[in-house]
């Protein structure tokens, strides 16, 4: 089970650096919204043990987290 967590894990910080990529036209509240989201969702997959709900619910909150702080 630890293997498919690391393996998730990678894929997950491989996903966000790569969507990272593409926000050079991206303004900054925009960024940071992005730079939320994907933190959310690796820290939602980790503290749930890589439930998709923790993942996506750790996303949206990370998102609106990022999103509020540009303000």
């Amino acid at each position: 089970m630890k293997t498919i967590q690391k393996v998730t894990f990678s894929a997950l910080a491989a996903a966000v650096l790569f969507g990272l990529g593409g926000c050079s036209g991206m303004s900054q509240q925009g960024k940071n919204t992005a730079i939320g989201a994907g933190a959310g969702a690796v820290g939602g997959a980790i503290l749930t043990g890589g439930s998709a709900v923790g993942t996506v619910g750790g996303a949206a909150i990370g998102g609106v987290i990022g999103h509020e702080v540009s303000k």
